[in-house]
């Protein structure tokens, strides 16, 4: 543009600026800016966004602020566009709150010519909080926005539910659908996709199967993301059959399993030992055009290691680089025919291959073979990451090597391998178990001075070490700490916080660090377990039988209590009543006891002469021994599950999804050319190796 009538102008350097953030080279697009100050042409306020906001996208927040306070100079007013780019950038870094006080600002500081936020804005808050944990923050955000009729998007109550499912809060997620359909907010594929996801991970499967019901009666039909969250919880639960038959009904509706999905059964069957049915869904993936490819050959892999054929999955590995996934030829002559379909896809072991190893031989205790692939590794250009060095440091940390621990982090530096807030977390973790509390702080100032990241785990391992050398109170204050740098303290924290008070006989500050914890996390049955044991441990059986009377009134279990030694303690205080009465109502709530709880309040009431409310203890007493003798979960009316029916019902529905995966297996709809194979994305691996001695 050599004219004098042609020169650049703000359009110009726009179009400029953006193309090169669209590169990612912020930095050029940056000296832009002195380039157009030159010319005489000063940035309008789309070229600052449009830098503000990628450089916020790469992180770079403090470079954002910077082009903030340049825009003043400028006297140009930030807009809507600016602080938004700026509270995303905040949230996803995980500074939630201090994205929240912009947010503040923006509504409280008209007179600085500050833009009020807009349905982005609330959308970006809304969505930090969920994915933060801050439950209540959350809801009285979503609480504003109706109040001000922001609250209308199929997105915003995407994010909500989103944020409730994460929270595990699947059936008030279930009532926020109802209320949106009432709102005249139509919900769309991924709103049920949500919800189903949330309650099959909570194993309300029933629930997940009403709102798949609810989807088709408003013609959305269940894709395979939906199936997929069926599969993936039937896997978890071990319950291979009923994956089989999600399967048949994925096929039989026109859905059939992606690779993903394939895989996560592929993972299942070999984890249950069921080789011949994950051979027969190998070929059939193969015949859908699903190419075997590294992931599936690491499911195997890992599946043999954990099945106890770890030399088996070595020598798989070292095959590999020569032919590929057909070195599964070794699990047997089935499997020969798994050639890669070119020498240019041949399926090499990468990085996760070695570390599935490394992870199962450190395990195993056999730490020289894992080091030595680790150099084989180096010597096929397959380089070592953080997550490996981490293997090795647990193992040294597991087994009280801390030295060698530190070996390791000498050698990861050494090779630029950056240390990882897991790493110190292992490290801390390992000299907590030594007591070793200043090597802890040291650790912790060196973490700072490297600009690396405490998290929760690290919180509450420095929590615990603090509790063990009986400094509680200065343990209670890094919640504040935490909190101060967008950290949510879980149960853990709190728990380790009331076990410490409890341990220095501080009850009244455990019982207000228990009442924290209640509005901080909620009422879950391993606060009031923890609250419970805790007095019981220090002999305030009273109180200990209060907790646990308000955890049956609330319809908790009883896995985590230890209601026999709160029972023994009640009898040994010659408080037999309470003990009785605290029997009684775990009964008539419809627990399944251990017969030994009721061993003290027998003997006691034996020792006072009451013969009658002995012999009907000692009946209610072996009931339930024979109850846990045979497996079942019976009310305490004495009803029995008919057991019998449900397993002959059961073996003909295992018998039936056998028929129906064998006929899914051998089925040839032709549909093989149609279907796209879909890739999973495989991460890359870092720089680094281990020394060997």
């Amino acid at each position: 543009m050599p004219s004098k009538n042609c020169l650049p102008n703000e359009f110009t350097f726009g179009i400029l600026v953006r193309g090169y953030c669209k590169l990612g080279l912020c930095d050029t697009a940056l000296e832009l800016l002195d380039v157009m100050e030159r010319q005489g042409c000063l940035p309008n306020i789309v070229i600052y966004n449009t830098l503000i906001s990628s450089l916020c996208k790469e992180g770079l927040v403090s470079k954002a602020e910077n082009l903030v306070e340049c825009m003043r100079k400028h006297d140009l007013l930030p807009n809507v566009v600016t602080f938004n780019s700026r509270i995303s950038a905040l949230c996803k870094a995980g500074r939630v709150l201090d994205a929240y006080q912009i947010f503040l600002d923006m509504q409280e500081d008209q007179e600085l010519g500050l833009p009020l936020p807009n349905q982005i804005t609330f959308n970006l808050i809304l969505d930090g909080f969920c994915k933060a944990g801050m439950l209540e923050k959350a809801r009285s955000l979503v609480d504003l926005m109706k109040g001000r009729g922001l609250f209308k998007s199929t997105v915003s109550y995407n994010i909500w539910l989103s944020g409730l499912v994460k929270c595990r809060r699947p059936l008030e997620a279930q009532q926020l659908l109802v209320y949106m359909v009432e709102q005249g907010v139509e919900p769309n594929l991924y709103t049920y996709n949500i919800i189903i996801d949330g309650l099959c991970k909570e194993g309300m499967i029933i629930g997940a199967r009403s709102v798949m019901s609810l989807m088709r009666k408003n013609g959305l039909p269940p894709d395979t993301v939906t199936y997929t969250s069926l599969l993936h919880w039937y896997c978890t639960k071990r319950n291979v059959s009923g994956a089989i038959r999600i399967l048949q009904e994925m096929a039989s509706s026109g859905c059939f399993p992606n690779f993903f999905s394939c895989n996560i059964l592929l993972k299942s069957l070999w984890k249950e030992g069921r080789s011949s049915e994950a051979e027969k869904l190998l070929q059939k993936m193969i015949e859908k055009s699903y190419n075997l490819d590294i992931v599936t050959c690491n499911i195997i892999i890992n599946g043999l290691c954990e099945s106890g054929k770890l030399d088996k999955a070595v020598k798989i590995v070292n095959g590999m680089w020569q032919h590929g996934s057909a070195a599964l030829g070794e699990l047997g002559n089935a499997f020969l025919g798994l050639i890669d379909t070119s020498r240019h896809n041949k399926c090499c072991p990468n990085g996760i291959t070695y570390s599935i190893l490394i992870n199962h031989l450190c395990k195993d205790g056999r730490l020289d073979e894992a080091k030595k692939l680790v150099i084989e590794m180096l010597g096929k250009n397959v380089a070592p990451n953080a997550l490996i060095y981490d293997t090795f440091v647990n193992a040294y940390c597991k087994q009280g090597k801390v030295s060698s621990a530190f070996k390791v982090i000498t050698d990861m530096e050494k090779k630029g391998c950056p240390l990882s807030t897991k790493t110190y977390n292992l490290l801390i973790w390992a000299l907590d178990r030594k007591g070793k509390l200043n090597e802890i702080h040291v650790l912790i100032n060196e973490m700072q001075q490297q600009g690396i990241q405490k998290d929760v785990i690290t919180y509450n391992n420095m929590i615990h070490a603090l509790c063990d050398s009986e400094m509680v109170r200065k343990a209670a204050s890094l919640l504040q700490e935490m909190l101060q740098n967008s950290i949510v303290p879980n149960v853990a924290s709190f728990s380790l916080l009331i076990k410490g008070f409890c341990k220095i006989s501080d009850f009244n500050s455990a019982r207000d660090m228990f009442n924290e914890a209640l509005i901080a996390c909620g009422e879950t049955e391993i606060l009031y377990s923890v609250m419970c044991n805790e007095y019981c441990l220090y002999g305030k059986v009273l109180e200990a039988k209060e907790i646990l009377q308000i955890a049956l009134n609330k319809g908790f279990p009883l896995r985590y209590f230890q209601y026999k030694n709160l029972i023994e303690g009640l009898c040994k205080e010659d408080k037999i009543d309470d003990g009785h009465n605290l029997l009684n109502a775990m009964i008539a709530k419809g627990h399944l006891l251990d017969p030994a709880a009721f061993m003290p309040v027998i003997d006691a009431m034996e020792n006072r002469g009451k013969k009658h409310e002995t012999d009907k203890l000692s009946e209610k007493m072996m009931d339930m021994a024979a109850a846990h003798h045979d497996g079942s979960k019976v009310s305490l009316t004495g009803h029995m599950l008919g057991e019998s029916n449900l397993i002959i019902q059961k073996q003909k529905k295992d018998v039936s999804s056998k028929n129906e995966w064998h006929n899914l297996l051998h089925k040839d709809d032709g549909s093989g050319i149609a279907l796209k194979v879909l890739k999973r994305v495989q991460k890359g691996w870092g720089q680094g190796s281990i020394t060997t001695p």
